[in-house]
């Protein structure tokens, strides 16, 4: 069989999946815009996509600018791939991640193949990330009808598919009736024997301080620092914290030049948001910022870490919050549906509200003042993941059969 994976930073999400159909004796090819190292076994062909100016994105109407980037980015993946069927490569079929328009156009240029698509996120003005935290403003008109187009370049790759994938049910409650008909529920998978409890860890910080499992070290963890996960929130708990624990230490790792919802208004970015209204009300010397960790190091604070906050909008789960369940950790995260499909609260994690940064840092005191109680719940927690998002013995068996399934020609739909 052959397989085309479709993804603008490849391997991405496939980097597993890829490898596991190449192992499998597949003809594995990729067509993707970055120059990653593909997988053992994976041929992977580039597209260049054009530049596209600021004053073209202004000549575009608001709502239709990210459409705009989409059928440009599609364009050249298409002649990329016209390119290949000239050669006289023709895949049985094509898996690809339609959340930059890349697919758009490929029932045009392979016809005969059957297309499977990698969904994360159908926007909606209700019930999701738009309109949840007043940060960003009400909702009106303007911003139901811009979030509504967002979804224009995903119906029309889903109309042109076969079948559709993606990691969580809440995700696939996301989506209309009739994808949902045609969609499967896979997780991308956790290597839950890389990510493993080790009471021997230690983390050693580029600030020189070490971290071991039962010190008094508070984490939190995400992409960008931001408002979607929370970062407001809990900084609002640490300076309550600090005020009640004079050996309280927190590592804070995330990025600041990006972001799921934008940058602020009036420019910087959300870090120096947020810092500017609490900075003075914290001790500095007991926080460590990181922008970014190696995987390795992640793990480490996973393990070491006496409390890890996860919180997040009505939107798609992070990969980290189940890595950290894997390691063991005793995770506190937000009663906002993405985390309750994987944690019930005092079963396998804790949870609270979002907003409520008095209930976050009053939920963390007692994580920090009971270790003994989190046992049986650290357990769980990993106990959840292996029976459940385990990458090798669930997730990839499950992905593969997928794959296969669909160019044997089944689910029809």
């Amino acid at each position: 069989m052959r397989v085309l994976f479709i993804h603008q930073n490849f391997p991405g999400q496939f980097r597993h999946l890829a490898a596991a159909m190449a192992q499998a004796g597949h003809e594995v090819s990729a067509l993707g815009e970055s120059a990653q190292t593909p997988p053992q076994g994976v041929t992977l062909h580039r597209y260049a996509m054009p530049a596209i100016s600021k004053e073209s994105q202004a000549r575009a109407h608001p709502y239709l600018r990210r459409l705009e980037t989409h059928v440009i980015r599609a364009q050249a993946v298409a002649r990329t791939a016209a390119q290949l069927r000239q050669s006289g490569y023709r895949p049985d079929l094509i898996h690809a991640h339609l959340g930059w328009g890349e697919a758009l156009f490929m029932r045009d240029v392979f016809p005969e193949a059957r297309i499977l698509l990698h969904a994360e996120y159908f926007f909606a003005s209700q019930g999701g990330d738009v309109g949840f935290d007043p940060i960003y403003g009400g909702m009106t008109l303007d911003t139901a009808a811009r979030t509504r187009m967002l979804n224009t370049g995903q119906m029309i790759q889903l109309e042109g598919a076969d079948w559709s994938l993606t990691p969580t049910l809440f995700q696939k409650s996301r989506y209309p009736d009739w994808v949902q008909a045609r969609m499967s529920v896979i997780h991308e998978g956790v290597d839950t024997a890389i990510c493993k409890p080790d009471p021997a860890a230690e983390l050693r910080l580029p600030s020189g301080r070490v971290y071991r499992r039962g010190d008094p070290v508070i984490s939190y963890a995400a992409r960008h620092l931001e408002p979607y996960r929370g970062f407001p929130s809990f900084m609002d708990a640490l300076v309550i914290l600090q005020k009640e624990r004079p050996d309280l230490r927190a590592v804070i790792v995330g990025g600041t030049k990006g972001g799921y919802g934008g940058m602020p208004p009036g420019g910087g970015n959300w870090r120096e948001q947020v810092m500017a209204r609490v900075e003075s009300k914290l001790d500095l010397s007991r926080i460590d910022f990181c922008d970014w960790l190696s995987h390795d190091d992640l793990h480490r604070l996973f393990r070491v870490t006496a409390a890890h906050t996860y919180l997040t909008y009505p939107f798609v789960l992070s990969w980290s919050v189940l890595e950290a369940m894997a390691c063991g950790a005793a995770v506190l995260g937000s009663t906002t549906a993405p985390v309750q499909e994987v944690i019930a609260d005092g079963v396998n994690g804790l949870l609270v509200d979002f907003f409520d940064s008095e209930a976050i840092a009053r939920r963390i005191g007692e994580m920090l003042d009971d270790p003994a109680a989190l046992e049986p719940i650290r357990a769980a927690a990993r106990r959840s993941v292996v029976e459940n998002y385990d990458l090798n013995s669930i997730c990839l068996p499950q992905q593969v059969a997928l794959l296969e399934g669909l160019a044997a020609g089944y689910p029809q739909g």
